[in-house]
């Protein structure tokens, strides 16, 4: 499907001007869609169509098994939407109409939001169905406690280095780290936010490898929103880029078109220009690093909000600067002439090129 959304986005490249807006769609946009939608249903009824039940219920009963948790009702809602989606795509696939027909093209279109969806959480159907790893037995209570307080020490002698991070199915925080002494280092797990009390050492291995085999697997990581789509987007705003601005300034001849230029930058709405866009961004991305519950996290999302902030009074500025522009009504004065490059003119064909300077032999210099 990836490889779908990729050639569908390059045959939809043509039909889009150069601010995003859409100005052959009754043709071409609409014939990269059908072809996307006929593409992923071949796709769906080669490799997932047989296979999809007995993947969901591999996944159930992986789930089955698990450790109660706050993420496995999420988690069996997620089958259950899956498995409604494998449904109406085998009803479609076990009647298909005219091949090239209008009938199947609404078919195809009827059933490309289940198969975005497959598209989009397929894979963690997958990674619980995966959940079959017997992990071994972490260290025993005073194990942790001797290996917590050396890897606290090493902590605030910045000898510490996290490696990676994921979540068990019991809910639990598991980072890989470096733990450096005398020059030697030792790879150990720990369990919690790694910024905050009450982090532990679980267990210690010889090599990264060996930790992965030793420990819990990592389930399936969440999502910001629930509702966001990569495969079903929705379609995007036309906008105006900072580098075509920045242009329109370095041709502009008077004070309003500036003015105006500045004006597109800061402006809100549908329409809304890049740094209203910036804006935006950092605000989304503090509720990402909110959302992550950790100390880095929410320290991330403060400095984020404050970011966010400062750049709504930058915005604001620029905005009244350019109103004040707009209001002088002046254009560049007259000496700041043009000036066009120097284009030295062509020989005719039949002059005879200038002789090269002769070569001059330098003498051999002998011992």
């Amino acid at each position: 499907m990836a490889v779908i959304d990729r050639e569908t986005e390059t045959a939809l490249d043509p039909t889009l001007d150069r601010y995003g807006r859409t100005v052959h769609h009754h043709h071409a946009a609409a014939a990269a869609c059908a072809r996307r939608n006929q593409t992923a249903v071949e796709a769906y009824a080669t490799y997932l169509a047989a296979n999809a039940g007995h993947l969901l219920d591999a996944a159930r009963l992986a789930l089955d098994e698990m450790p109660p948790a706050g993420h496995i009702a999420a988690w069996q809602a997620l089958l259950d939407s899956l498995a409604a989606s494998h449904s109406e795509i085998v009803r479609i696939l076990d009647r298909p109409a005219a091949p090239g027909s209008a009938t199947e093209r609404e078919q195809h279109t009827a059933v490309w939001p289940h198969l975005a969806v497959w598209a989009d959480h397929g894979s963690i159907a997958a990674d619980l169905a995966d959940q079959h790893h017997q992990p071994e037995p972490e260290l025993t209570d005073e194990e942790r406690q001797m290996w917590t307080e050396m890897a606290q020490a090493a902590q605030r002698r910045g000898e510490l280095d996290l490696i990676e991070s994921w979540y068990a199915a019991d809910g639990r925080r598991i980072t890989l780290a470096y733990l450096i002494e005398d020059d030697t280092s030792t790879v150990i797990a720990l369990a919690g936010d790694p910024d905050a009390p009450g982090w532990e050492v679980i267990g210690h291995y010889v090599h990264e490898y060996a930790a992965g085999q030793a420990l819990p697997r990592a389930v399936p990581p969440g999502v910001l929103r629930p509702d966001v789509s990569r495969f079903n987007r929705p379609a995007p705003t036309p906008e105006v880029s900072l580098q075509e601005l920045l242009q329109d300034v370095l041709e502009a001849r008077a004070a309003g078109d500036v003015s105006e230029t500045l004006l597109t930058a800061t402006q809100h709405g549908h329409d809304a220009g890049p740094m209203v866009r910036m804006q935006e961004l950092l605000h989304v991305a503090g509720q990402f690093a909110s959302a992550l519950e950790t100390v880095q996290g929410r320290q991330a999302a403060a400095r984020l909000e404050v970011l966010g902030r400062q750049l709504d009074f930058l915005t604001r500025e620029v905005h009244n600067a350019a109103e004040d522009l707009g209001a002088t009504v002046a254009v560049l004065p007259p000496h700041r002439a043009p000036k066009p490059p120097q284009i030295r003119p062509r020989p005719a064909l039949d002059t005879t090129p200038p002789a090269p300077p002769p070569r001059t032999t330098v003498p051999t210099r002998r011992p």
